[in-house]
């Protein structure tokens, strides 16, 4: 690998606005911001607006959508008028 041309990779904390929720993980964003961590070090932090402690999918909030409904609206709108 070619020298000095790769980012600094660094563990940085992600937090998320929503939920206060926070990760600590590596990685190469850069931000201005520091917070200490449970462990009593000063790590870099980015704020994220949706993480896996507030996305829908990974709450259990997310709604599905019944088939059953959706295939009675499919027959509804192509149905054909009866012949008798």
């Amino acid at each position: 690998m070619k020298k000095n041309i790769h980012p600094e990779r660094r563990e940085v904390i992600f937090k998320d606005v929503v939920t206060g929720e926070a990760f600590l993980v590596k990685s190469t964003m850069a931000t201005a911001d520091s917070m200490v961590w449970t462990d009593g070090k000063e790590y870099p932090v980015v704020a994220v607006e949706i993480s896996s402690s507030s996305h829908p999918a990974y709450t259990g909030q997310q709604q599905e959508a019944v088939p059953q409904a959706r295939a009675v609206e499919f027959i509804k709108k192509y149905a054909r008028e009866s012949l008798h």
